[in-house]
């Protein structure tokens, strides 16, 4: 049989980015939209020449993830600090890229799958850990016991604990016989209650939430470091730093994202 004809990156991109792919509402990270979804079809290109599977990218996506988190635990103070944040910045912005590729290369391949989608969901969920708990590692100043890493406990825990609740929506919709998503679309997602609706549409337009998500929260541990060493020339064992700060501020935002969003959703119509 003739061998298949190599893709261009434009074949890779029409296939890999249908219509409406950096629309959609609650999928598209707005770095895919800024920037990443425009350079991916070159490296989707690249992984498909190479002959990387979907699951395979997936992986590397999950790897990349989780390294980013051990990288910036690792110091926190001197120049070493500022490496480090800057180590672990690039390996999540290599997550980002990656979570794009692995949806290219199985759309233009035909090769998606519902084990894709379930390596990809788990991935989320093991890197923001990865990266919270890092943070409070690395406000601790090191492994070991303290109220810096209890404080990246928690927010890890919130994080998790806020995408459980929005995949349950989907499992207790499907054990009730019901599709995935409510028919009325995104006006399912909005609380019956005046008062809560308001409050959820306020909440979204501060988008406070977004700073427990990887991309965004490796970007602030790697401001919180320059200033840390450039400006305060602080040292963690000292007392407060910027550091330090933003790990309270995510244990914060974690825990009271976390009560927002269950109300958000029992009070809504898609569990109905």
């Amino acid at each position: 049989m003739p061998a298949r004809k190599a893709p261009t990156v434009a074949e890779v991109r029409a296939g890999g980015q249908p219509p409406g792919l950096k629309e959609r509402r609650n999928e598209e990270h707005w770095a895919g939209r800024l920037y990443m979804r425009t350079a991916s079809p070159y490296f989707s290109w690249l992984f498909l020449r190479i002959g990387f599977s979907p699951n395979q990218l997936t992986y590397l996506m999950i790897v990349c993830g989780m390294l980013g988190g051990v990288v910036i635990a690792l110091s926190s103070s001197g120049t070493a600090g500022i490496l480090t944040a800057v180590a672990g910045a690039l390996l999540i912005q290599a997550y980002l890229l990656l979570d794009c590729s692995d949806g290219e290369v199985a759309r233009y391949s035909e090769r998606t799958s519902i084990t894709g989608v379930y390596l990809d969901r788990i991935g989320h969920y093991m890197s923001e850990v990865a990266l919270l708990v890092g943070l409070g590692v690395r406000a601790q100043g090191g492994l070991e016991s303290g109220i810096w890493v209890e404080l990246g406990l928690i927010a890890a825990l919130g994080a998790v604990l806020i995408k459980a609740e929005t995949d349950n929506v989907v499992v207790a919709r499907a054990k009730s016989g019901l599709p995935a998503e409510p028919v009325t679309g995104d006006r399912a997602l909005r609380p019956r209650s005046t008062g809560l609706a308001l409050a959820r549409q306020t909440a979204s337009m501060l988008r406070f939430h977004r700073i427990i998500g990887a991309v965004e929260l490796s970007l602030l541990i790697l401001a919180a470091a320059l200033i840390d060493v450039l400006v305060l020339h602080a040292d963690g064992d000292d007392g407060w730093t910027v550091t330090r700060v933003l790990a309270v501020a995510v244990a914060a935002v974690a825990v009271v994202q976390t009560v927002l969003h269950f109300v958000s959703i029992v009070a809504s119509r898609r569990l109905r």
